[in-house]
C-alpha cells in the first residue's frame, strides 16, 4: 500500500542550560566564575530520497524528537550539541507547516532541507562576570527547539502517465516498455498504486485506473488524480475490447477536467491497446470513432514488437529532451 499523505509532529532539540560554576584549585579556593555553556539542540533535516513508499514509515509513528544538547561544564566547557535527526521523504513531495503555512518542496534525490532548527545553548555564569560582580550566579536555561505540525504529500514527477479505466493494459505497457515488473490481472484495480519505470531518458507512470465518478472520489477516487497534475504528458489507453471507446475516452477526460481543467491542456496521444484480442475490422472501427477526438491514435498489442517500438517513438516525441 502506498503512502502519499501523512501528518507528523516534529520537535527539535532543546539548547543545554549553562551553569554556574566557580573555578576551584588547591591554592586558589576561591577562583572567577567559569560556568561552561549548553550545547545547541540538534536539527530536524528532511532528505530527497528515490523510494516512492517512504511515507510508508509515517503511517504509524507520527512523533519525531531530534536529540537535545547537554549542559555546560566546568571551565568554560561547552556542553554536546544534540544530535541532528534526518527524516527521508520521496522525491516530490510538499511539505506544509499546518500553523505557519510555511511551504517546502523536494525536488532532488539527496536534497536536505532543514525543516526544524535546534534551540541554542544557553550562557553560563562565566559570561555574566562585570567589574561590579566577581561572583555571578546568573545563568541562562538552553533555548526549545522549533515545534512543527507537517503535513507531507507525495506528487510523483513523471514525464508521461498512462491513464484510462482499470484493465486496459496499462501495467502490462510500462513493463514491456521499460524495466518495471508491476503485477498485472484480468481484473479491476490490480495496480492499487502508481508504479514508474525508465524508458531512455523518460520516466512512465502507470496509473491506478479510474472511473466514472472519480473527481468525487469514487474508484481510487482524487487519491491518484493529483499525481497525474505532475506528468508532463499523457497516453491515454483504453481497450479494443471496449463496446464504445469514444465514450470511455470522453469519461476519463470529464473526470480529469473536473477535478483540474489544466489536465486537459497537456499533450496526450490515444493508445488502442489489446489489439490482438479482436478482429482487425474491429480495430479499424474504433480508429475511425477515436478520430473525432482529433488526437494520434496508436494501435497496439503487448504481443506485436513493432507497434511497441512504434509506441516508444511516439512516447520520446511527446516529451522532447530539454
Amino acid at each position: 500500500m502506498l503512502i502519499d499523505e501523512v501528518q507528523i509532529n516534529i520537535e527539535a532539540g532543546k539548547g543545554g542550560d549553562g551553569i554556574v560554576h566557580f573555578h576551584r584549585e588547591k591554592f586558589i579556593p576561591k577562583g572567577g566564575p567559569d560556568g561552561g555553556d549548553g550545547g545547541n539542540g540538534g536539527n530536524i533535516y528532511l532528505i530527497g530520497v528515490e523510494d516512492i513508499t517512504a511515507l510508508n514509515r509515517y503511517r504509524y509513528q507520527k512523533i519525531f524528537k531530534a536529540e537535545d544538547g547537554k549542559s555546560g561544564g566546568p571551565s568554560r566547557k561547552t556542553g554536546a550539541s544534540g544530535k541532528d535527526l534526518f527524516l527521508i521523504a520521496p522525491k516530490g513531495t510538499v511539505v506544509e507547516d499546518k500553523e505557519s503555512k510555511e511551504f517546502w518542496e523536494i525536488k532532488d534525490i539527496n536534497e536536505k532541507i532543514l525543516i526544524a532548527k535546534g534551540g541554542k545553548g544557553g550562557r553560563g555564569n562565566w559570561h555574566f562576570r562585570s567589574a561590579i560582580n566577581q561572583s555571578p550566579v546568573e545563568y541562562e536555561e538552553g533555548k526549545p527547539g522549533q515545534k512543527r505540525t507537517l503535513n507531507l504529500e507525495l506528487r510523483l514527477v513523471a514525464d508521461i502517465g498512462f491513464i484510462g479505466f482499470p484493465s486496459v493494459g496499462k501495467s502490462s505497457l510500462l513493463n514491456e516498455l521499460t524495466a518495471a515488473s508491476v503485477k498485472t490481472a484480468e481484473y479491476p484495480f490490480t495496480t492499487l498504486e502508481p508504479n514508474l519505470g525508465a524508458m531512455d531518458h523518460l520516466i512512465l507512470a502507470d496509473l491506478p485506473g479510474l472511473i466514472e465518478g472519480a473527481s468525487a472520489g469514487k474508484g481510487l477516487g482524487i487519491k491518484f488524480l493529483k499525481h497525474i497534475k505532475r506528468t508532463k504528458a499523457l497516453a491515454h489507453v483504453i481497450s479494443a475490447e471496449t463496446l464504445d471507446p469514444l465514450k470511455d475516452y470522453e469519461i476519463i477526460r470529464k473526470e480529469l477536467g473536473e477535478y483540474d481543467p489544466e489536465l486537459l491542456q497537456k499533450p496526450e496521444i490515444i493508445v488502442v491497446n489489446k489489439a490482438d484480442l479482436v478482429l482487425p475490422q474491429r480495430v479499424k472501427e474504433i480508429e475511425n470513432l477515436l478520430k473525432k477526438t482529433k488526437r494520434e491514435i496508436l494501435i497496439t498489442s503487448i504481443y506485436d514488437y513493432e507497434s511497441l517500438q512504434k509506441l516508444k517513438e511516439k512516447l520520446k516525441l511527446l516529451v522532447p529532451v530539454s
